[in-house]
């Protein structure tokens, strides 16, 4: 059998960073200073986001998984130490520990204003913070595909990245609380099954048509096939605590496509589960994390997160090697051992049951390698 070409799995990240008053740990607008001075050096690879406590940035179109970890270390430290020169900190976590939404300033900008004029409270109290993970896929019909057959998996990798488990000063009693926020909003959470790429254009196209939205960025699925690139765009993590951590997680996505389309070049395909049973395991994964049982629904049976995200890495490993990202792969057994960024922002808590050693510990591994 010929060798199968991964070269078009290219791998774009995006992740969102709060902004952080170092006298009170709370976050702060920077009023956009942070932007302005990191669209100098670094163009728009630096975003506003709807809150301004808030900082987006995006690695360019990365060829394999080592490009977009310098890329994403290059992100972190720029931002990190613009912001120290204004006076401010930088963390990444799905929530703040003790901030309160209805406190944060919004962005000046006309579509974060529509925004909130159309879905009011849902939108102003979406402070959250996220990882955004682009897969490039050689074409559209392909691409609705491996979509399809990847959202079994949302949940085992989701589990991976809890990183929110407290909300406005409280212990939320979820791993990740985030997604909790984010449900209010329309159009989020699992997407459908689409039985082809035309089924999946006619169904954003009757939105539009009937001014459910004006454009399909708008849908904010866990994961969609990009209205405007040529990527699957994975949506339903929260925003790592270490560089280490989200790029492992990126590898995840990218094997995951790679296998699949490994498959379908084998005429060999995976099973295609409901979007409610799907559900069924994001929700066990908000709630635990890695600390809990997801569903096998093959086996129709409970089975440990911890087994089946090893079961994951099985799946995968025959197509990390030529993708170049055993090293990053070989790392989600780390964070298997030392708990994800909920388990580590609550250990410290229960150490502490300081708040703002919490805060001091996000910080803390903003730039972390470990």
């Amino acid at each position: 059998m010929s060798k199968i070409n991964f070269s078009s799995f290219t791998i774009g990240i995006e992740e969102e960073y709060m902004v952080l008053d170092p006298k009170t740990r709370e976050l702060k607008s920077h009023e956009q200073k942070i932007v302005i001075e990191g669209q100098k050096l670094l163009k728009d690879k630096v975003k506003a986001e709807m809150h301004q406590a808030v900082v987006e940035v995006g690695t360019d179109i990365c060829k394999n998984i080592d490009e977009a970890y310098g890329d994403v270390l290059g992100l972190r430290t720029n931002i990190a130490n613009i912001a120290g020169n204004y006076g401010f900190m930088l963390g990444a976590s799905g929530t703040h520990p003790f901030s309160h939404w209805h406190s944060q300033l919004i962005t000046d900008n006309v579509r974060y204003q529509a925004l909130v004029n159309e879905l009011q409270d849902a939108a102003r109290s979406n402070l959250i913070f996220g990882l955004h993970v682009h897969i490039g896929i050689m074409d559209r019909k392909l691409a609705i595909h491996i979509a399809n057959t990847a959202r079994y998996f949302l949940p085992h990798v989701y589990a991976l990245s809890t990183n929110s488990p407290f909300w406005e000063g409280r212990k939320t009693g979820y791993k990740s609380y985030r997604s909790k926020v984010f449900d209010k909003f329309p159009r989020t959470g699992i997407p459908e099954y689409f039985e082809s790429i035309e089924a999946y254009d006619n169904f954003i196209n009757l939105l539009i048509k009937t001014n459910c939205i004006d454009n399909a960025k708008k849908i904010w699925w866990d994961m969609r096939v990009h209205p405007f690139f040529n990527t699957i765009e994975f949506r339903v993590c929260d925003v790592p605590l270490s560089i280490n951590e989200t790029m492992a997680i990126a590898a995840l996505f990218q094997a995951i496509c790679a296998k699949l389309y490994k498959l379908r070049n084998q005429n060999l395909n995976f099973m295609i589960y409901q979007r409610a049973l799907i559900n069924e395991n994001k929700w066990r994964a908000s709630r635990y994390g890695i600390d809990g049982s997801l569903i096998d629904f093959g086996k129709e049976i409970e089975v440990p997160t911890r087994r089946l995200i090893l079961e994951l890495l099985d799946f995968v490993d025959d197509v990390i090697d030529e993708l170049g990202s055993r090293h990053y792969i070989k790392y989600i057994e780390k964070m298997l051992e030392k708990g994800t960024g909920a388990d580590r922002q609550l250990k410290v808590y229960e150490e502490t049951k300081n708040m703002i050693k919490v805060v001091d510990y996000i910080n803390k591994e903003f730039l972390s390698k470990e």
